[in-house]
């Protein structure tokens, strides 16, 4: 003491954590509950909408368009001829790679595959399942242990025949692939024709394979005759089909698009897609939330050291 005075307190200031101890306490007031509160759920709504939440509505009405296909290939011997104009594959090869074009061209249409040779042959019924239906025309081949010969009436009959099985069917066509002239079978083409006809069934009709194509004779004996565009033109005619001639792969291409064009009807495909993102109102209330656990920070603030 100097002439009545206290001189400076003895004293260390050294560092305290009292305040990190005030954070494990329990609120004792409605702010302090309230801060704990904000900053929770903060944090979950930001969590959630870091996860991007989503409706989708997705209307999708698809009907078949009221077309059955029958598709009468034939799978004589003759069909393994090559043909230059066919880019060096045989008939049989570009018959089935043009026909799978087809299919897959007309998903909504109902299509079967006949087969035939010296007899017809059901290889798939008028079907939707059109990745069925081109796995069983790949397994399609000419087989020698077959009855020899070319049964274009039979080919018809058994195709009709098939087409006949739903009721609801708007339009029926056939088909009909072939590179020879009939010669078997217990029905000529014409009067098989005739009856497909009353049934109101339309034939289109397509020889395939070029002139210089023709068989040897060692495979047929008359290979002049191998072709018979006469009759494949008058089944066309009774059916009001059309008659195509594919002398090269364009030729078959175009044969098989503009039997496609000729058969569209009006399909009724409603589609409606709907994506809403609902992301933003838990990124506005994370915001909010944040803003207002910082307030209530601001206005009380945690206790001092010491105290």
């Amino acid at each position: 003491m100097l002439k009545g005075k206290l001189g400076s307190p003895n004293s260390i200031t050294f560092s305290s954590i009292s305040i990190i101890g005030s954070l494990g306490t329990k609120p004792k007031d409605i702010l302090g509950a309230l801060k704990f509160t904000t900053l929770i759920f903060s944090i979950i709504a930001a969590a959630i909408a870091l996860a991007r939440p989503q409706t989708k509505t997705i209307y999708n009405d698809k009907k078949a368009s009221g077309v059955d296909i029958m598709v009468a290939i034939d799978i004589s011997l003759s069909m393994t001829a090559r043909e230059d104009k066919y880019n060096g594959n045989s008939r049989m090869h570009t018959a089935k790679q043009t026909i799978t074009n087809f299919i897959q061209a007309r998903p909504y249409d109902r299509i079967g595959i006949v087969s035939f040779a010296g007899r017809s042959y059901l290889d798939a019924a008028v079907t939707l399942d059109h990745p069925f239906l081109i796995h069983k025309l790949d397994a399609i081949e000419p087989n020698g242990h077959l009855d020899d010969g070319t049964a274009i009436g039979s080919a018809l009959s058994n195709s009709a025949t098939r087409l006949l099985k739903y009721k609801d069917t708007k339009s029926r066509i056939i088909i009909l692939i072939t590179d020879g002239s009939n010669n078997s079978g217990t029905i000529s083409p014409t009067e098989a024709a005739e009856n497909v006809a009353l049934q109101n069934i339309k034939v289109h009709t397509v020889a395939i394979g070029s002139k210089e194509g023709r068989l040897s004779r060692n495979i047929q004996t008359y290979p002049e005759q191998e072709f018979d565009t006469k009759t494949l033109k008058k089944i066309a005619q009774i059916t009001k089909g059309q008659y195509y001639r594919a002398l090269s792969t364009d030729d078959l291409n175009n044969a098989l698009d503009s039997i496609d064009a000729q058969e569209k009807t009006i399909r009724k495909q409603r589609t409606a897609s709907h994506k809403k993102e609902h992301h933003i109102w838990f990124t506005t209330a994370a915001l909010i939330l944040a803003l207002l656990h910082l307030f209530i920070t601001t206005i009380s603030p945690p206790p001092a050291p010491g105290a």
